[in-house]
């Protein structure tokens, strides 16, 4: 008699994955952030000539450029976080992209008239550093509203790819917009930008549970601002926060305009929330420590760029932007190499590797003479750049992956306080510097500093990490006490 066997079901093959360029609301949000970061590529490198060059601005002067443009991530950062998690975010994102045009064009305008001071760049710089506190945050709370978080990394490894894009063209281009228009009428390129990308943000459908990102809804702005003068300088540590988000709820409030969701937390509490789960988490922590480190030292030199490019070593625009272009290749490279590495040794490690390749090839830049500079800073730019996205598009989208929905602003502000706060810093001692010791021997300090700033990650639990988490956060994972 025949013996039966159970027969074990067959394993239904795996469903491809739908392409993200297919999903209409990601597509625009990436062609508005490559239309926008290209005329960023023309920016970035048409005002520090115009500071450096065509107002000849002291080294100091020029390194204070960088501070005001970076001092906003300090003032205003973990404010606007509490406000990316109580407001649509995607308004959020328009008003700051027709806010940063408006105030680019005010640039031309001026030259035009021979009116253009480095003070007004310095307004110009400021004021755009607000709206791009508020953009960013924004930003990078809007995408894993759009994308599922297994498609976090897909997701951010395009965007690095059009920044990488613009980069390789956007630098270049902008050097021949400097040459043929002058650097002022090149401006107008970034502020036309913004204003595409803006359009294209607005033109997103979302779904009704995505289109805030909070549990409250303020009673009214003057509160929050009240809450914030009371408290600009709360800092703490940190405490477990549930994943629910009691989406109806939310939603009756605010179409109500009143009411809390959560009783009793106000600005303060809520930037103390988003401050704790990052320093007790064992990962996130570290993390801010390493790339505010390397953002703090890397500044010192790139703050007084300009200077040191164009005076010290007597490189032209075109040149400048090549190098810029050569940094779009590197970023290109990263963004295509990134999973690779992951899949290999794991994500932690590759969050430790980026870290630690970034300050050797960093000592290039300094032993540059005007001979050498091109092939020299050209290859530093390339390398670093290449190493720099292999850690961020691997940080930045665990950080994404780990953090509960209803925490992913504050999440980002605080983020983005604890690192981008250092920038500001790092150019006001570099224009300091530069003043007392010279150009050059203040980039060598920044060099060398920069050496060091991987360290918090290798000593920590940061290693063990082999892949992206893909299950919904139920509470943060805070550090053993």
């Amino acid at each position: 008699m025949a013996t039966a066997t159970s027969a074990t079901p067959a394993t239904p093959p795996a469903t491809p994955r739908r392409s993200l360029f297919r999903k209409p609301n990601f597509a625009k949000l990436w062609t508005a952030a490559t239309i926008s970061l290209f005329g960023t590529g023309v920016s970035q490198l048409a005002i520090p000539f115009i500071a450096a060059v065509v107002l000849s601005a002291s080294p100091g002067e020029v390194g204070l450029l960088s501070t005001i443009e970076f001092l906003p991530f300090l003032l205003f950062t973990l404010p606007a976080g509490v406000w990316v998690d109580r407001f649509p975010r995607r308004r959020i994102l328009v008003i700051g992209d027709v806010g940063r045009a408006v105030m680019l064009a005010t640039i031309p305008i001026a030259a035009a008239a021979g009116a253009l001071t480095i003070w007004q760049l310095y307004v110009v710089g400021f004021v755009n550093g607000v709206m791009t506190v508020f953009f960013d945050v924004a930003d990078q709370s809007y995408l894993p509203t759009i994308l599922e978080r297994d498609e976090l990394v897909e997701g951010n490894s395009k965007l690095q790819i059009s920044f990488s894009a613009s980069q390789i063209l956007g630098q270049p281009l902008g050097g021949g917009f400097v040459a043929l228009l002058t650097a002022p009428v090149a401006v107008l390129v970034d502020a036309v930008s913004y204003l595409g990308s803006a359009a294209l943000i607005l033109s997103i459908r979302e779904k009704a549970a995505n289109v805030v990102g909070s549990l409250r809804a303020p009673a009214t702005p003057a509160e929050d601002v009240l809450a914030t003068e009371a408290d600009e300088s709360a800092v703490s540590s940190a405490a477990g926060v549930s994943v629910a988000v009691e989406t109806a709820a939310a939603e009756a409030d605010l179409t109500a305009g009143a009411g809390e969701v959560e009783p009793g937390r106000g600005m303060r509490q809520q930037i103390l929330d988003g401050l704790r789960f990052i320093t007790r988490h064992e990962y996130l922590g570290n993390i801010a420590a390493t790339t505010g480190i390397s953002n703090l030292f890397t500044n010192i030199g790139a703050a007084i760029f300009p200077v040191f490019a164009y005076r010290t070593l007597g490189m032209t625009p075109a040149s400048v932007g090549l190098i810029g272009g050569l940094a779009g290749a590197g970023i290109l490279l990263g963004a295509l190499i990134t999973t690779r590495i992951q899949d290999r040794i794991g994500v932690g490690r590759t969050i430790i590797l980026g870290a630690a390749a970034t300050g050797p090839v960093g000592l290039l830049v300094p032993i540059a003479s005007p001979d050498t500079a091109l092939l020299l800073i050209g290859a530093s730019f390339f390398l670093v750049s290449i190493c720099n996205v292999v850690y961020n598009v691997s940080q930045v989208s665990l950080r994404q992956a780990i953090t509960p929905d209803r925490l992913l602003g504050r999440m980002n502000a605080s983020m983005r306080f604890l690192v981008w706060g250092t920038i500001p810093i790092g150019s006001l001692i570099g224009a300091g510097l530069s003043e007392v010791i010279g150009v050059q021997q203040t980039v060598w300090v920044s060099a060398v500093l920069g050496l060091f700033s991987f360290l918090p990650v290798l000593f920590s639990t940061v290693r063990r990490v082999q892949t992206i988490p893909t299950a919904e956060p139920e509470a943060p994972v805070a550090a053993p006490a």
